[in-house]
């Protein structure tokens, strides 16, 4: 008779069903908010209780994002204490929002996987009881959303992972364990802001500039763009990157650091510095027009570095055309001249993950072979802090970085 130890050391699988009593995971504690390289440490803990809704997943891998670079750094939110206000007691923060496993355990509710089922998670976390959600509306817009990793526990930086069931689906058989944690959350993030905002979604031949082009969520929204039959145009650090975006489907790249107009816009009063501002902005749009090779400005413009850019998005973007924006990175002010915004009837659009149909799509469509996964660097269970410290300086490699948790090694795309 097989029986279940208590704790099994990272890499080394229990028998598909039998959960342990508890298990390795890399933790944030509010005392060692900081740095992320020192607020992600090993520590092992129970493993969680699930809900009638939630299935518990053997993690194989697990995707880094930016959003438990927050998580370490304690800001904007400090994420132990949104656990705690949920009623959760642990004082702790097991982030990660991505995820490829094998379904071990399941609430009484979940009929949409079985036990030993190989899988991919999506980030989204609401109440299916939310009056918003069964009155019809969007999912992601529901007062009860979460991102499933970041606002709340029991994400993927651990041998096992609490997730509702609706956030499952099919682990694409053609992809490694890695690849298959490697896309998700921003791939479906793109996927909404691209395609989730009728009627400016993405059609054949628009032209879609596309901020930080080379990592994670520019990698996807250019191959997204560029399946639909767009133009995209990505907009990066160093020349250095241009290979890679060029690959993935980009017509053309801009490097950012030719131009010196970013931040927050002067006052329009001030007309020397805003004239010299303005000057930034229209150089920068040639560099759109010299790519496309005509005076075509983006219908859509895929913002997510927000302070020191979104003026310039505002400028460039085409009469009654859309920037869409799911994020700050370089802070949260971002000031526009409305004169652009009313007056060429453009319009700006914020954008936060995906819904339950939108994460499908775009799985659907990694699974077709359609969009690669984008997979950068690939790091141990003890380098979680690493890939996250690399992450918060800007100092990570192209694409979506992975972790490798219950995989012993990369390149398997069954169980070991």
């Amino acid at each position: 008779m097989v029986t279940t130890q208590d704790l099994y050391q990272v890499g080394q699988m229990p028998p598909v069903g039998q959960v342990p009593k508890q298990m390795h995971a890399s933790v944030i504690r509010p005392d060692r908010f900081g740095d992320p390289i020192k607020a992600f440490q090993t520590e092992v803990v129970d493993v969680p209780e699930l809900k009638a809704d939630e299935v518990l997943v053997y993690v194989m891998a697990a995707g880094v994002n930016y959003n438990n670079v927050w998580a370490a750094l304690g800001t904007p939110l400090d994420v132990v204490k949104v656990h705690e206000k949920e009623g959760d007691p642990s004082g702790f923060h097991i982030g990660g929002s991505d995820l490829s496993g094998v379904v071990f355990a399941k609430g009484s509710e979940v009929t949409n996987v079985k036990i030993g089922d190989h899988v991919v998670g999506h980030c989204g976390y609401w109440d299916s009881d939310d009056p918003w959600i069964k009155d019809g509306g969007d999912q992601m817009v529901a007062p009860s959303a979460k991102i499933w990793g970041y606002e709340t526990n029991y994400g993927s930086f651990a041998q096992f992972a609490k997730i509702q069931g609706h956030q499952l689906l099919p682990k694409p058989e053609r992809l490694t364990w890695e690849e298959a944690a490697a896309y998700m959350l921003v791939g479906a993030t793109a996927e909404r802001m691209l395609f989730g905002w009728a009627p400016h979604t993405v059609r054949e031949n628009d032209v879609v500039l596309i901020w930080g082009g080379s990592g994670g969520l520019g990698s996807m929204a250019i191959q997204l763009a560029k399946d639909a039959g767009a133009i995209p145009i990505a907009v990066v650090s160093s020349e250095s990157k241009y290979e890679w975006c060029t690959t993935l489907g980009a017509k053309g790249c801009i490097n950012r650091k030719d131009f010196d107009h970013w931040g927050v816009m002067p006052h329009w009063t001030d007309t020397e510095a805003y004239g010299k501002w303005a000057a930034g902005a229209r150089s920068f749009g040639k560099a759109i027009w010299d790519i496309v090779g005509e005076r075509r400005n983006p219908r859509i413009v895929f913002e997510h570095p927000g302070e020191d850019t979104v003026p310039t998005s505002i400028f460039v973007c085409d009469n009654g055309g859309m920037v869409v924006i799911c994020a700050g990175t370089t802070g949260y002010n971002a000031v526009a001249d409305l004169r652009y915004l009313w007056m060429r009837q453009k319009r700006f659009q914020g954008s936060h993950f995906a819904n339950d149909a939108q994460a499908t799509s775009l799985n659907d469509k990694i699974a077709a072979g359609r969009i690669d996964p984008s997979m950068g660097d690939v790091f141990s269970f003890d380098e979680v802090g690493k890939a996250h410290q690399l992450m918060h300086e800007n100092k990570h490699s192209e694409g979506n970085m992975v972790i490798l948790v219950g995989a012993p090694k990369r390149g398997l795309k069954d169980l070991p």
